[in-house]
């Protein structure tokens, strides 16, 4: 599967559970929509991830990429219930970094 250079390193980093490589993904100004909230910005974005880490312990696994929406689709699994679960993960992108995350059911 061909992904665009930052949807790579967001993976690795969400597998490796490493927050400031996953905060490092996205634009100073990004927002993350994830479970009814939005997360704005670095420093919040990566707050959010590192809590997330710890309570799900979530890895990702790519199943198929829309190239023209942008939209990820991702095996999840973790410590949740219904894992594994296939996640969507809708991205707008600025200058090469992530700008914009929704993350859908």
């Amino acid at each position: 599967m061909n992904l665009p250079k930052m949807i790579s390193e967001l993976v690795k980093a969400q597998n490796e559970f490493d927050s400031a490589a996953y905060a490092s993904c996205f634009t100073e100004n990004a927002e993350v929509f994830d479970e009814g909230k939005t997360h704005n910005g670095k420093a919040e974005i990566e707050s959010w991830i590192d809590k997330a880490n710890n309570e799900y312990n979530a890895t990702i696994e790519p199943v198929e990429y829309d190239e023209d929406a942008n939209i990820l689709s991702a095996k999840t699994s973790g410590n949740f219930p219904g894992s594994p679960i296939v996640l969507k993960y809708h991205f707008q992108f600025y200058n090469e970094l992530i700008q914009s995350l929704k993350i859908t059911g």
